[in-house]
């Protein structure tokens, strides 16, 4: 079966974590474009976030950057976004 476009499809240990919990947008977003900007292309940083807006506007904002996304659910309501950045 295939992955819908845009998912991560082999996810392996993300080479950086950001926790941006209780940080409000649009720095969320900025932030999470600086950390990704430091990695490698093909590279995976995952993201912790507040669930509502700043899930949306990051996720959609990075997304729209060519990125891949994978978004996991945690235990305390927030979210953990795994960022595949892209190629070049």
């Amino acid at each position: 079966m295939k992955e819908p476009p845009g998912e991560i499809q082999n996810s392996s240990p993300p080479a950086a974590r950001l926790d941006l919990r209780g940080t409000p947008c649009p720095l969320n977003f900025i932030r999470s474009k600086l950390a990704l900007e430091k990695l490698e292309p093909g590279a995976l940083l995952r993201v912790e976030l507040d669930a509502g807006e700043p899930e949306r506007m990051v996720a959609e904002g990075l997304r729209g950057e060519g990125h891949q996304l994978e978004l996991q659910r945690l235990a305390d309501g927030a979210v953990a976004l795994l960022i595949h950045r892209r190629g070049g």
